[in-house]
Parts: C-alpha cells; structure tokens; sequence
C-alpha cells in the first residue's frame, strides 16, 4: 500500500481492508507512537467537515506527523480563482501526503492523477467515502465479531449518500443481505445495486423502518442531506422521512448495533443515545484509528 492513493472504496483489495482493520487495532491498543514525525499531511476540505477533518488531524498529530492545509476554500487561493488541479500541483510540493474532500464527484481521482503525493479521498460529493467505509467496517467487526454473513440496513438517503455507496460495495465481498430502506426519491441508486447483483446477493428494499429493526444485525442511520437538493421543497418532502426513538427497539435483536455517520439532525432522537445498542460515538473514536493505519500504510513506515 505505500505510496497508494485511496479514492474509491475498490482501490484496495479485500484483503487490503482487513491489513488496515488489523493495524487500526494495533493503534487502538497503542494510539500515541511518534513514526511520522518526518512527514507533512495536507488536509484540503473544500466542502465542510468536523469528525473527518479532525480525525484524520488527530490521527497524524499522535503519530508525530506535522499538519498543513485549509478548513474552507473562502481561506486558500481558491477564492482568487486558483483552479483545483493548481492547488494540487502545488499542496504535493509542500506534502508527503495529501487528504482531500471535494463537492465535486471525480474531484479526488482527478487530484491523484496530478499530485506528486499519495492522495486520500476524504468524500467527494456524492460520489464515495472510503475512509469512513473503513472505519465503519472496523466498527461492524468491533460489534459482530465478523464482517461474514451479516444482516445490513441502510436508513435514509441512499441516493445521495456516499458513506452507503462505498460501505455498499465493501461489503459486496462478504456475504452480506442488504436491507434497504428509504423514501422512493432517496432510493440507492442502479449503479451502487449493480455490485450487490454482481455478487449475487440479496437485497430487500423497504419504505417502513420498523419493518426491518427486528431482522439486522446494524442499523446503519443516515440523515436527509439538505444540501445535495437543488430543490428545497423536494427536501422539505422527505426530511423526517425516518426517526429512531429509543421505543422502537424493543424487539430488536441482542446484538443490534446502530451506527450513524454523523452529524445527525434529528434522525435519531437523544433517548436512544443511552441505549447500549447505540454505537455511532464509539464509531467516531474509531475513525482516529483506521486514519492512523491509513496514514502509516500509505506512507510505508508500516507493513
């Protein structure tokens, strides 16, 4: 994996997620080891960010990694109207590394094809989001044990979710069913279903959530991304689509564990946040890290 860019979830082999699970255990155990201390890490957000944007920064200060880059485009040359494949060209002079986050699907593929450096997809649009694909498959082994036969769920907008594409495929390479559930506008688009059918494995599609609490083993939350609507009366449609209360989970099954990407709105009311079925905090901490691993896999002071 040294000197390997991360831009689609499908860039490393299976057995490349699992080395990165294994080392994210490792820095779990022990999450303060200075073996970057002679790397610079860029972090490029042009879109907002907190738990992404600070946990990758978390991740390569504990390891000694000095940190550069910008929270907002409004505070970098883009504002002047630098074009991005500039402001790649240049960060990879200053760099060993660079974490991107882009509104623009293609936007990191692109960035790779032009930097100098290793770069890390940190979301681009709509498009994927490998590195919480990661760290939500290191928290489905953390709860279940297994990344093997499991019941997944899949709550909200599944059309504009990158987290659900790319977790999607991921678990394309287990023997996962798929349980689906979103309003019809908000369905998990035919490309993303593609490598469901491709590994000939089930998926059901449903409209109700309680339908599916009593059947999965995680009940993976997403909120309504207003943002991705250039209509705001279609987003005003289908906003409180689906809410989880603590009440619902009364016939779920011991080992549910709900995971969320966060931030949530108001998809997932406070009372469940108690429940030790909730899971989507630790998940947070989780991504610290796989973002460590990522880091020292990529920048090859590991193997």
């Amino acid at each position: 994996m040294k000197n390997k860019s991360l831009v689609s979830i499908n860039d490393f082999t299976r057995e490349e997620h699992i080395h990165i699970l294994d080392l994210a255990g490792a820095f779990e155990r022990r999450p303060k080891q200075r073996i970057l201390e002679d790397f610079v890490v860029a972090t490029l957000f042009f879109e907002p960010s907190t738990r992404t944007r600070l946990s990758f920064e978390s991740a390569a200060t504990r390891l000694g990694a000095r940190v550069i880059g910008f929270s907002e485009p409004g505070s970098s040359s883009v504002q002047k109207g630098e074009s991005l494949r500039d402001t790649i060209r240049t960060v990879s002079n200053y760099a060993d590394l660079i974490v991107m986050r882009h509104p623009r699907e293609g936007s990191a593929r692109f960035a790779s094809e032009v930097s100098k450096v290793p770069v890390i997809n940190a979301g681009d649009g709509a498009n994927q989001h490998p590195t919480q694909t990661l760290l939500d498959l290191y928290s489905i082994r953390k709860t279940q044990g297994t990344l093997d036969n499991l019941n997944i769920a899949f709550i909200g907008d599944l059309k504009y979710g990158r987290t659900v594409h790319s977790l999607t495929m991921a678990l394309c390479n287990y023997n996962t069913t798929f349980h689906l559930v979103s309003p019809a506008e908000l369905k998990l688009p035919s490309s993303v279903k593609m490598h469901i059918k491709e590994k000939q494995l089930g998926y059901h599609q449903y409209t109700e959530l309680s339908e599916v609490i009593p059947k999965v083993d995680i009940l993976y939350m997403t909120r309504i991304q207003k943002e991705r609507f250039q209509d705001p009366m279609e987003y005003e449609k289908v906003k409180n689509s689906y809410i989880l209360r603590n009440n619902m989970l009364d016939n779920a099954k011991t080992n549910l564990r709900i995971l969320h990407p966060l931030p949530r709105v108001n998809e997932i009311t406070y009372d469940v946040d108690d429940n030790p079925k909730a899971y989507y905090f630790t998940q947070a901490l989780n991504g610290v890290f796989v973002r460590q691993a990522l880091l020292a896999a990529i920048l090859g002071v590991v193997e």
